[in-house]
């Protein structure tokens, strides 16, 4: 099977919860997403904020990876993630996640990105949370996301992924 690539969009606290659990987790836990995804495919995690729903706005790529097997699964979020009908199950998918990666805002790629490009309204296709990319978007975002030492980049700086330990 051919290898594929996947943004999912989802603000940078969740994904540094996902990072630090080597996992994905998209549109509110949703299966479906996920189950589209096969082993080796490329996901990369776009932030629009830092936290929802108020939080201070983003706009990077905070997480790169490759997709680790071809299970999805679905885990219990407890009592405190409770919904109307009982326990949160969200649906996951294990990655392997570039720890090394630096979030990278995207503005300075927005002319150089198929899914940007010429596209004055790009955001309104990330409203659905997951949207598949082209090779060529997903290895420019990685490389912007994984610099080579002394590598000049157009924009302000990156800051570096961290995570709670």
């Amino acid at each position: 099977m051919a290898i594929r690539y996947w943004l999912g969009v989802v603000q940078q606290d969740h994904v540094l919860r996902g990072v630090a659990g080597g996992f994905a987790q998209v549109n509110h836990g949703a299966r479906a997403p996920l189950a589209q995804m096969g082993p080796a495919d490329g996901f990369v995690y776009y932030s629009p904020r830092v936290s929802y729903p108020d939080g201070e706005p983003l706009k990077q790529f905070t997480a790169v990876g490759r997709i680790a097997d071809d299970e999805v699964f679905q885990v219990t979020q407890g009592p405190a993630m409770r919904g109307p009908a009982g326990d949160f199950l969200p649906w996951r998918r294990r990655v392997e996640w570039d720890h090394d990666a630096v979030a990278t805002p995207i503005r300075p790629l927005l002319d150089a990105l198929d899914f940007t490009r010429d596209r004055a309204g790009w955001g309104y296709q990330l409203r659905r949370g997951v949207i598949e990319l082209t090779r060529h978007d997903f290895e420019l975002i990685r490389r912007q996301m994984r610099p080579s030492p002394g590598e000049t980049r157009t924009g302000r700086p990156p800051s570096r992924i961290t995570m709670a330990r």
